[in-house]
């Protein structure tokens, strides 16, 4: 009995696989040469589907991924304009002096012996706020600049972050400034 040759995979490719399957067929003399092309090609065709499915996969991950980057741009979409909004609403109300700032020292006091509210005291940091008025004033100097900001990045195939939404409002407030 003839017994069935290993079938080597070291350094062959796809094609290399077939044309090897083909060769081994086309050159076969025996029942056992043609069992053992057959099992060649079965081997050719095991590779194939799972070079498909891994291709597959990985356009399925990549799909997922353009999705979540979308997803990412939409939120900060969201997140730029209630900066927008929470910088509009801080100023208003420092105006008409209902908060101040926390770095104003001692708390201001108005009737009845109460304190005015301050920046610490609705939870925000100074840096927050000077980020949110930040975002305002160059959206304010460039409509739709964070959009495009986000838009841009997702066309390049880049994760929409804070950092680059911040550097396109700072980009654009420092050319205001030039």
């Amino acid at each position: 009995m003839t017994a069935l040759a290993p079938i080597s995979l070291a350094g062959e490719n796809l094609p290399g696989l077939i044309d090897r399957a083909a060769t081994m067929l086309a050159s076969a003399k025996t029942a056992a040469e043609v069992l053992e092309a057959r099992e060649a090609a079965g081997l050719a065709y095991d590779v194939a589907k799972r070079a498909a499915r891994l291709k597959n996969a990985k356009a399925a991950h990549d799909d997922l991924v353009a999705a979540a980057h979308r997803a990412q741009a939409d939120a900060l979409e969201i997140e730029a304009a209630a900066k927008r909004r929470l910088a509009d609403e801080y100023d208003a109300a420092q105006e008409r002096g209902e908060v101040v700032g926390a770095h104003n020292g001692a708390r201001k006091r108005v009737d009845d012996d109460n304190a005015i509210v301050t920046s610490a005291d609705l939870g925000l940091r100074r840096d927050q706020i000077h980020d949110a008025r930040l975002i305002r004033d160059a959206e304010a100097a460039e409509p739709g600049i964070v959009r495009r900001t986000l838009d841009e990045r997702l066309e390049r195939g880049e994760e929409p972050t804070r950092a680059a939404v911040r550097r396109a409002a700072e980009d654009r407030l420092e050319r205001s400034l030039d």
